[in-house]
């Protein structure tokens, strides 16, 4: 049987299949359910191998993990609502999990907690009442093998040996098999079609590619095409199938040639179309996605022209351009150093002692915010004689002069400044890592090495393994917005750009504290199903006891005799952080105290509790006032880690030109995540 292997090519668009919901899989509480997303079953599909003339064919997608490439969707895939992917308002809920059992793909979607997105809370109670049952994949394909027809009545086969599931829909009725586009909201995909005519006919080009759309020309020139007259059935045999048959009627030569003319203008204006799209995306710097975007989705080339001015303008708006600054040899450029006076000016009269006033600052002291602005517009060539106060805060924040960079950095320093006074007292015992992206972050917890085995007089050396538990997590991004207005200017209210980012900063430092300790009082569960502190890892106190020497020896043992995932290997970790609530923070400051001149032996503090450093954090008094901890150094064992976006570690600012406020508008940003790695390093007692 004659096979080919065929890989797909680049342009084949996204494919879709119907698959069931397991309905006794919905969970209400966790807002997620089970689905199977392929059994690999033959779904009868048509390519094209001319203007109006198709050949059915089977497709059986292959499912094994050899076959199926699920990074996509364990990275987090997109659960949407009748495969519409131009918009993030179809998204109902996330790929949470994905793997293969026996022939079938499986997947977890989980929905958004319920009051986020009333399109969510629809489809999952629709789901949950067994109204929606079917979902359907959208998929592309890597590699297929081609199976021809042997016999008349067979239909080729298609086994598609390598795909990736892109997304996961749920749908109330099948899509077309013929679309191999997506769901009926989207519009069609560039494709080739290729009709061969014989000599006697007008000549066409062998390939042409153009989109199928709903373009008015195409579709008269298909109207006007002859319909093949239809063969007859199997039921029905030709009684003459062993003669000679006569040629098919060809219609008249000014139906055909009016048939070929409707054709050629109809390519003739989609290749104009197309390339009018790609010359002027070209031309204004703009992406190539997104004029292949304009282009997939049939955009004429009036509206493209509209979309295209839309987008420059969105992009000017974003990107502020300022005119080029030379710096002479030998020293910085005056315009930087009056900017940076300016700056200096306003965040000492802020807060004096935070903020000395620097020499070159002087000139400025006094001045109101007004008088400021009205200096820079001067500085950058602007007679500000005869304008209002208003005009001059108008303009002091909408030109290019250097006012709204003064402000962006004074807000820049108040907000770092009050970020990082707050105190962090987690940052001790955990650990800091950098994240590239935002993406699911898979942290192994490594197990014991193996032991060492004695090598016998052969020479052989046994293998070992090394045992692991995989915990995971991912960086959120977290942030609000500060709007500099012109009453601001007029009012002189420094306060405004001063204290209240100041408060931004603080609540942003809050913000990482709250996370974090907040794995400790909510007492998370773990990759193996097992909250943090529990009897079963062996790092929680049976029954709670007060805070004294004794007990904090019995729990420096037991973490002492914490074992490997082998249940075997002794790890003998050591504790060097004591965690009270404030409520205890005096005791647990007298327990690790020097004792000067001791009155007996048994009052005496050992040397190994006296080296442990106390931490006090009052969110655990709000869990438990009686309740303390101990920590190991994350330098021994993993404990709990947090992380950044590489590149954005802390408070990070965005100025821009306001749109919906008159003024200047102040991004305050944090991308931050945290997770406890290892139970194994930490230690609770519920107190007494």
């Amino acid at each position: 049987m004659p096979t080919t292997i065929t890989p797909a090519p680049a342009s084949l668009p996204m494919q879709t299949r119907r698959e069931p919901i397991l309905p006794a899989t919905v969970d209400t509480e966790t807002r997620s359910v089970d689905v199977v997303f392929t059994t690999g079953a033959a779904v009868r599909r048509q390519r094209w191998t001319g203007w109006d003339s198709s050949v059915p064919f089977d497709e059986i997608l292959e499912v094994s993990e050899r076959a199926i490439d699920l990074s996509r969707l364990n990275a987090g895939a997109p659960a949407l609502d009748s495969h519409s992917v131009w918009s993030s308002f179809s998204q109902v809920g996330v790929v949470e999990r994905a793997w293969i059992e026996g022939k079938e793909g499986r997947a977890t979607i989980r929905f958004p907690r319920e009051g986020l997105d009333q399109a969510a809370d629809r489809m999952f109670g629709l789901i949950s009442d067994g109204i929606i049952r079917n979902v359907s994949v959208g998929y592309s394909i890597d590699r297929a093998k081609v199976i021809e027809a042997e016999k008349k009545g067979e239909v080729e086969k298609r086994i598609v040996e390598r795909w990736t599931p892109l997304e996961v829909s749920f749908v109330t009725v099948p899509a077309d098999p013929r679309a191999q586009v997506r769901a009926a909201d989207q519009a069609s995909y560039p494709m080739e079609f290729i009709e061969t005519r014989s000599n006697k006919e007008a000549s066409m080009p062998e390939s042409t590619t153009f989109v199928a759309g709903n373009d008015p020309a195409i579709n008269e020139a298909r109207a006007a095409q002859p319909q093949p007259a239809a063969a007859p059935t199997s039921a029905q045999p030709d009684p003459a199938a062993t003669r000679t048959q006569p040629v098919a009627s060809v219609p008249d030569a000014p139906t055909a040639s009016k048939t070929e003319a409707v054709a050629t203008r109809a390519r003739e204006a989609e290749r104009e179309r197309v390339s009018t799209i790609y010359d002027l995306t070209s031309r204004l710097n703009l992406e190539r996605g997104f004029a292949e975007d304009l282009v997939k989705r049939g955009v004429s080339v009036d509206e493209s022209r509209r979309l295209i001015l839309d987008q420059v303008a969105a992009k000017s708006e974003e990107t502020r351009t300022f005119p080029h600054v030379s710096v002479p040899l030998g020293g910085r450029d005056e315009r930087i150093t009056r900017r940076d006076a300016v700056a200096s000016a306003l965040l000492h009269r802020y807060s004096p002692t935070l903020f000395p006033l620097e020499d070159a600052a002087r000139q400025y002291r006094g001045m109101t915010l007004l008088e400021l602005a009205r200096e820079s517009l001067g500085n950058a060539g602007v007679n500000t004689r005869g304008l209002s106060r208003d005009e001059v805060a108008t303009r002091a924040l909408h030109s290019t002069s250097d006012f709204p960079e003064i402000l962006s950095a004074v807000t820049n320093k108040t907000l770092r400044q009050a970020y990082d006074a707050y105190p962090r007292t987690f940052a001790l015992f955990c650990r800091q890592v950098l994240a590239t992206d935002f993406k699911a972050m898979h942290r192994v917890q490594l197990g014991e090495a193996p032991q060492l085995l004695e090598v016998g007089e052969s020479g052989e050396f046994k293998r070992g393994t090394l045992g692991e538990s995989k915990e995971s997590y991912k960086v959120k991004t977290y942030g609000r917005v500060v709007a500099i207005t012109r009453q601001v200017l007029i009012n002189d209210d420094l306060d405004a750009f001063t204290r209240i980012p100041a408060m931004y900063g603080n609540s942003i430092a809050q913000l990482e504290s709250d996370v974090v300790w907040g794995i400790i009082t909510s007492n998370q569960a773990m990759a193996d199903g097992t909250a943090l502190f529990h009897a079963n890892h062996r790092n929680l106190a049976g029954t709670g006891a007060a805070l004294d020497v004794a007990n904090v020896g019995a729990a420096r043992a037991a973490m002492a005799k914490q074992t490997g995932l082998d249940k075997k290997t002794v790890l003998n970790i050591r504790p060097a952080y004591l965690i009270v609530p404030a409520s205890l923070e005096l005791k647990a400051e007298q327990l690790v105290a020097q004792n000067l001149v001791p009155a007996a032996t048994a009052s005496v503090v050992p040397q190994s509790i006296r080296t442990l450093s106390p931490i006090s954090e009052p969110r655990l008094d709000a869990a438990s006032e009686t309740a303390w901890y101990l920590a190991a150094s994350p330098a021994q064992i993993d404990t709990i880690e947090y992380a950044y976006l590489e590149g954005q570690q802390g408070a990070y600012i965005e100025t821009r030109n306001g749109f919906d406020v008159d003024g200047v508008e102040i991004k305050c940003r944090l991308d931050f995540g945290a997770k406890a790695i290892d139970w194994r390093g930490l230690y609770k007692n519920p107190g007494a």
